[in-house]
């Protein structure tokens, strides 16, 4: 079974509670999620399955696309509806919506966050929800990511009991923490704010229209129907370069030889060579022969 399942990563399951059960549905330990989602957050989690597996870091690293809840009117310590409230702030205005729409377009293209300090991001070897948890200072890193498109849902705007919502879609680049950006959106609004709600719709070229819960998956794994569920690997490497090679070049692929640099390659970046339209490997500069290029993956 080679392939990859986009899954419907639903509340209360951790990305790893999702692989461990797909181990036992499909039956084999070759199963790999390609990009953590929080418990409390559901949504698009391609899972791959077998020689699938290989492509996970090149599936990662895909631009992500999220439906974010902000509420205005308090902070918390992780950022999200889960911590201890840090700061408070009543809201007594109706913030307008072209305000928030014109805030929010402020954050397209590169920008530089400080990585939220309840996160798995080491720090001098420890990950930083350590320190929190131990209550030692640390100097957090700052990362800079990309925001293709932010866009304000109007018709989610509401102002109760002290506190202002609203819900925004955005699609950026891999590592993006969208309770970090809502935190910095309630910033310029004047509010301490956090992320109170968060669905992630679209990986790569995953979609929610297109994805299976765990019970859907047993559900096909029980009816012998488990293809139905299981999308080629070259749905994962969508996103890349490919080149299409002939026979004999294709056995040198599948022997994971060093081949000479095509023509049409201009950049460092990872791509792949397909045989027929089945991807058979992904390739990179040779670093030490720019006439050539190497096996990063065989699969």
């Amino acid at each position: 079974m080679n392939g990859i399942i986009p899954l419907w990563k639903e509340k209360g399951w951790t990305s790893h509670d999702c692989v461990m059960k797909l181990r036992r549905i499909c039956q084999t330990k070759k199963v790999g999620h390609t990009g953590t989602l929080d418990p409390e957050v559901e949504g698009v989690l391609p899972i791959c399955i077998g020689k699938a597996t290989k492509i996970v870091p090149f599936l990662t690293d895909t631009k992500k696309t999220y439906f974010a809840e902000v509420t205005l009117g308090y902070a918390t310590e992780t950022e999200d509806a889960t911590g201890q409230t840090m700061d408070k702030k009543p809201i007594s205005e109706q913030i307008a919506s072209e305000k928030i729409s014109e805030t929010l377009q402020t954050f397209v293209g590169e920008i530089t966050q400080v990585v939220p300090l309840y996160s798995a991001v080491r720090v001098n070897g420890r990950k930083l929800y350590e320190y929190a948890r131990l209550g030692i200072p640390v100097e957090r890193p700052q990362r800079n990511v990309m925001i293709d498109a932010i866009q304000l849902d109007t018709s989610s705007i509401v102002k109760k009991d002290g506190l202002f919502r609203f819900s925004f879609q955005v699609t950026c680049s891999k590592g993006t923490y969208i309770r970090t950006l809502c935190v910095d959106i309630g910033k310029k609004l004047g509010y301490p704010a956090h992320m109170s709600s968060l669905i992630r719709t679209q990986t790569g070229g995953f979609t929610e229209k297109e994805s299976f819960t765990i019970d859907e998956v047993k559900e096909k794994q029980e009816q012998g129907k488990i293809a139905e569920v299981l999308l080629p690997i070259s749905s994962g490497v969508a996103h890349m370069h490919t080149i299409e090679v002939d026979q004999e070049t294709a056995i040198k692929v599948t022997h994971g030889q060093k081949l000479p640099k095509p023509v049409s390659i201009t950049t460092d970046d990872a791509f792949c060579i397909s045989h027929h339209g089945n991807v058979l490997a992904i390739y990179s500069q040779h670093p030490e022969n720019n006439n050539e290029i190497k096996p990063v993956r065989v699969l």
